[in-house]
């Protein structure tokens, strides 16, 4: 198998496919992920403070009944398989882009599996702010939103940040799995090619550049997350 894969012919094959289809792909690829996570985060943000906020204890106490229904609707999300989950929106992603399929298509599933994972990922964020800040916030007479949007998430950033890199990376994952109902991408060089006409070399270089993209996006997501703490900041 290892002979077939990197015979000449195999390799001229996937050099030209390289050339000719991975710069697109690679361009598909970050373009989903990066819409898909902004998208995800303007759903998941508000969620993931209404989740903390609106505790009992909370700067903004919701009813426990309307708390349950968030808790439960999140946790169902993020059950489904990210698979069964692109079937099951195909008529909402129908309704909203016009098609079910493509690489803008793919959007619409890979923000409905995100968006109830990042609310969690910013609702570990903002409990790890120190209450002590918000109860002095609290008795300055602060109200609600103020200390939300001046106190909770200001402190919780390098953790948003760093939450943050993994949700990108989680999306750039799934996405790459959307290749298989016809999203565009990576993801699809490697199943139209590596599966469906068994061209594994051609498989092996579109999971190389995956992990690469992952790579470059953790590493600017930890680099962020180091320059806004301001806890290195002082002691530096």
């Amino acid at each position: 198998m290892l002979e077939k894969m990197f015979s000449s012919e195999a390799v001229t094959e996937a050099l030209q496919i390289l050339k000719n289809e991975f710069p697109l792909a690679i361009w598909e690829t970050v373009y989903v992920t990066i819409l898909a996570t902004l998208f995800a985060v303007l759903l998941g943000l508000p969620l993931g403070i209404l989740l903390v906020a609106g505790e009992k204890n909370g700067v903004l106490p919701l009813p426990k009944a309307v708390m349950h229904v968030l808790g439960v609707i999140i946790n169902l999300l993020r059950s489904v398989p990210f698979l069964i989950l692109m079937i099951m929106v195909f008529p909402l992603t129908r309704l909203i882009v016009g098609t079910a399929v493509g690489t803008t298509a793919s959007i619409v599933p890979l923000v409905i599996a995100a968006f109830p994972f990042i609310a969690r990922l910013v609702e570990s964020s903002l409990r790890e702010v120190n209450p002590n800040i918000i109860e002095a916030a609290q008795s300055m007479g602060a109200s609600p939103l103020q200390i939300i949007v001046k106190v909770m998430i200001p402190e919780s950033v390098p953790s948003l940040i760093s939450n943050a890199t993994i949700a990108i990376t989680t999306i750039l994952g799934y996405s790459a799995m959307s290749g298989i109902i016809g999203g565009g991408g990576l993801g699809k060089i490697a199943i139209n090619y590596g599966y469906y006409r068994y061209k594994y070399l051609v498989m092996l270089i579109a999971v190389i550049l995956l992990i690469v993209l992952v790579q470059i996006f953790q590493s600017v997501g930890t680099h962020l997350a180091i320059k806004s703490d301001k806890r290195l900041k002082r002691k530096i």
